[in-house]
């Protein structure tokens, strides 16, 4: 039988074989990094008395070289690293240690002498969760405490992939002695990771890493020798040469941006152009050119931020993506939330100095978007329930207008709003969340109550979110760039460049959720 030959039975295999292998990463991605995961490990413990804990001779110079008397002669050193390496995040209410803190670490044999708090670059927000707050007593449950042999850390909520040290001065007791971990997450775990220390040399894969290295490389290499035998190199599915303008959203451009130089390495003989003024903006361009050619559907794209302001039954619109926005508050304001109706009033100028709030003794400086933006029509959509009141300031620093109720300024573009933001004290603004992380000097605010995450946006009901549209004029043919190039974009390869960007494509088992309701 012509179908055992052995050109099959090796395609056959080597496709069987990378099934397995892709089953096995989905179960793992899926399976293992779903639950919220809270890590730690010690990353340093050593010696800085005067008798050299547990053997361990040392030569101390300058403040070390105290007298060590008492417990501290055998002074210690640790530091421990907290990190969320799950894929959720983890909010202050997911800990769970018996009481009001948010874990308990101990110290067996040993007395905890002084706490040193060290974020990461960008985690400056996180700081008022250890600072005690004004009046309160040096031992408040909750708060950052330590007593004898154990250290009280409160409950601090962390984005995916984010993390904080903490360096614990010890007395009493030799290195190595054994460090405790008391407390939960709800529905997660709280578990000890390896670190390589400075002594180790560290693995160049993990074993489940070399793994999937060697089942995968078998798969590339059979099927590459496949191919180069048969002498046949299958043309790209799905690719349309020509020409292609991409316009619309600024808070979606990195993603257009990346998907037209994908696309365009995927399937040669594509040209695609990324334009992105806003999308009001890409709208009434659409619009223009399907205008000016009269029949057939122009090559151009409009992304845009919700739906247009004005229904147009010549637009056919196609939902690729759910955006979630941020409020973003400069970092001498230390709020950490706002109430909607609070928001709404600072917009209306009934609010102007953040102390009504409970901030600083700063005015309130809104810096906003354009009348292009689509940021800005789904902030007026979806959290004003109106529109944004007239600028009163040209440059974000001086009011214009004395007689303005508010100290408002409008900008081009998302990265603008940002880096105003962060310079400006007293300053607030909108942008998409993208990847989660506010500028350096700005932060991030919740809203009722609800943070801007990613991750649970299709359960969560935070307000600050839109469907990202993709307009065409008409409907293009169906073996035409606009039409390849959507379908990359929704359904094909481009979920992934959606996905990294801080967006939930549509066509998701999440976002379906979202999307179509």
């Amino acid at each position: 039988m012509e179908w055992l030959s052995a050109e099959n039975l090796i395609a056959v295999g080597t496709a069987v074989l990378g099934v397995l292998a892709s089953i096995g990463v989905l179960w793992y991605e899926r399976r293992v990094p779903r639950r919220k995961r809270l890590g730690y490990r010690v990353q340093l413990d050593s010696p800085i008395g005067s008798d050299g804990a547990a053997g361990q001779p040392n030569v101390r110079q300058g403040l070390f070289d105290f007298d060590g008397a008492g417990d501290m002669a055998d002074a210690t050193l640790v530091l421990l690293r907290f990190e969320n390496n799950g894929s959720q995040a983890i909010a202050a209410t997911d800990y769970d240690s018996g009481g009001p803190d948010g874990l308990i670490v101990e110290f067996e044999n040993r007395t905890v002498r002084g706490i040193a708090v060290s974020l990461p670059q960008g985690g400056s927000h996180l700081l008022g969760y250890f600072s005690r707050p004004p009046g309160a007593p040096p031992q408040q449950p909750g708060t950052l405490r330590h007593e004898g042999s154990r250290l009280y850390l409160p409950r601090v909520p962390l984005n995916s992939r984010r993390h904080f040290k903490l360096l614990v001065l010890l007395g009493g007791g030799a290195t190595g002695s054994p460090i405790h971990m008391i407390g939960d997450l709800a529905g997660g775990d709280v578990v000890e990771t390896q670190s390589t220390t400075v002594d180790d040399t560290p693995p160049l894969f993990s074993r489940p890493a070399r793994l999937l290295t060697v089942l995968l490389t078998v798969c590339v290499v059979t099927l590459s020798t496949l191919v180069m035998v048969r002498g046949e190199t299958p043309p790209p599915i799905g690719c349309e040469k020509g020409s292609l303008k991409v316009v619309g959203s600024t808070a979606f451009k990195p993603v257009a941006d990346e998907l037209a130089a994908k696309y365009e390495q995927d399937c040669p003989g594509s040209e695609i152009t990324v334009d992105a003024r806003g999308s009001a903006a890409g709208i009434a361009e659409l619009k223009e050119a399907g205008a000016e050619q009269k029949t057939g559907s122009p090559a151009v794209v409009t992304f845009a931020d919700g739906p247009p302001s004005s229904p147009d039954t010549k637009l056919t619109e196609n939902r690729v993506a759910v955006t979630a926005f941020a409020m973003v508050l400069n970092d001498k304001v230390a709020l950490k939330n706002l109430s909607v109706t609070d928001l709404r009033r600072l917009y209306r100028g009934e609010i102007r100095n953040w102390s009504r709030l409970g901030g600083p003794d700063l005015p309130v400086v809104l810096v906003s978007r354009n009348s292009n933006s689509g940021t800005r029509g789904v902030f007026q959509r979806r959290i004003l329930r109106g529109f944004e009141p007239a600028a009163s300031s040209s440059d974000c620093h001086q009011k214009d207008d004395g007689r303005a109720k508010v100290f408002r300024c409008e900008l081009d573009s998302t990265d603008q709003v940002l880096a105003t933001v962060a310079d400006i004290p007293g300053a607030i603004g909108y942008s998409e969340l993208r990847t989660g992380t506010a500028p350096k000097g700005a932060h991030h605010l919740s809203l009722d109550g609800h943070a801007p995450t990613l991750d649970d946006i299709a359960r969560s009901p935070y307000p600050f979110r839109e469907i990202e549209y993709a307009h065409t004029y008409g409907r293009p043919p169906a073996d035409s760039l606009a039409s390849s190039f959507l379908n990359y974009a929704m359904r094909g390869s481009g979920q992934d460049v959606v996905r990294t960007h801080g967006h939930l494509p549509c066509y998701t088992p999440e976002g379906l959720k979202v999307c179509g309701s």
